[in-house]
């Protein structure tokens, strides 16, 4: 019996699933692994209830991806328990490493539910270890208003502003939306793997998609930061930036880097749900409905 899409579901430990949807009977295409962790943001807190907040909302996504013609649900979407930790920002790494390898070791897509961002290094490792282990190098699209590159914050190299700085140690990284950046990001970063937001917003046209893709090889991690998106349809997150992305823009992209390489696993993080935003709630929701759907409808799947 199918699911309708405005029913909330919990799985069996009362927690909310995704899309609503109860637990799929053969192996899933997909694995939501929900981490609701906010120990590193430095300005505004609350991100540890965004992973609740997303899959409360995904309740209300239509099951039907109109752009790919297609419903993801059919190929299998399981909803994991979240991943409970308090403590040390490397310690979670690991934790998180460990959950999302053996999700890809089952052949399914992980797909990382933050928190803020420092949940996406165990998973950006787990990915990299995996393509290592076929003798190749894994690629990291990120979108982001920020560089996120410093290698230490606040006393911590697995803070949420350090996490392309751990990325680019096992792969090779693409930054998409980038609007701040720290001086010393500015004097360390490779300028020819980032495309600012202003400069996409004021291209001619979107050759600039195909050059960043070209940047990366064929098995690529995709980690998504809600601020990456202007504030005017993203306010609900911790380090809103001006002058960001649009929702067609990201879309579109996503859509091209899916159909040119790999994605074998991608993350959404930063949500700080807010009563007063809760149409963010189902942006976030929807944007991973989104990008699993390019992801499969790319592998025919």
């Amino acid at each position: 019996m199918e699911n309708e899409p405005n029913e909330l579901r919990p799985d069996a430990d009362g927690e909310p699933t995704f899309l609503g949807l109860d637990p799929p009977t053969s192996r899933p295409a997909a694995v939501i692994v929900p981490v609701p962790y906010d120990a590193t943001s430095t300005w505004q807190k609350g991100a540890d209830r965004g992973p609740a907040a997303l899959l409360a909302a995904s309740a209300e996504v239509e099951l039907f991806d109109l752009e790919t013609s297609s419903e993801p649900c059919r190929s299998g979407i399981l909803t994991g328990p979240p991943v409970l930790h308090e403590g040390d920002p490397a310690d979670l790494a690991d934790v998180v490493e460990e959950v999302v390898a053996t999700v890809i070791g089952q052949g399914a897509v992980p797909i990382v539910i933050g928190g803020e961002h420092s949940v996406s290094i165990g998973a950006i490792r787990a990915a990299a270890a995996a393509v290592r282990s076929g003798g190749d190098r894994l690629g990291v699209v990120q979108i982001d208003a920020h560089g996120d590159t410093r290698e230490s914050y606040h006393g911590s190299p697995f803070n949420h502003a350090c996490v392309m700085a751990r990325a680019r140690e096992v792969a090779d990284i693409v930054q998409v939306g980038i609007r701040a950046i720290d001086r010393s990001e500015h004097d360390t970063m490779d300028l020819d793997r980032v495309f600012p937001a202003h400069e996409i917003l004021e291209a001619a046209d979107d050759a600039w998609m195909d050059r960043a893709i070209d940047l990366v090889p064929e098995d690529v991690y995709l980690t998504i930061d809600l601020d990456a998106f202007d504030p005017g349809i993203m306010p609900a997150t911790g380090t809103p930036e001006p002058g960001g992305l649009d929702w067609r823009t990201v879309n579109a992209f996503v859509a091209r880097l899916a159909a040119r390489r790999n994605v074998i696993g991608f993350d959404v993080v930063e949500l700080l749900p807010h009563p007063a935003h809760w149409a963010c709630d189902f942006l976030a929701a929807k944007l991973v409905h989104r990008v699993l759907a390019e992801i499969l409808a790319a592998r025919g799947t």
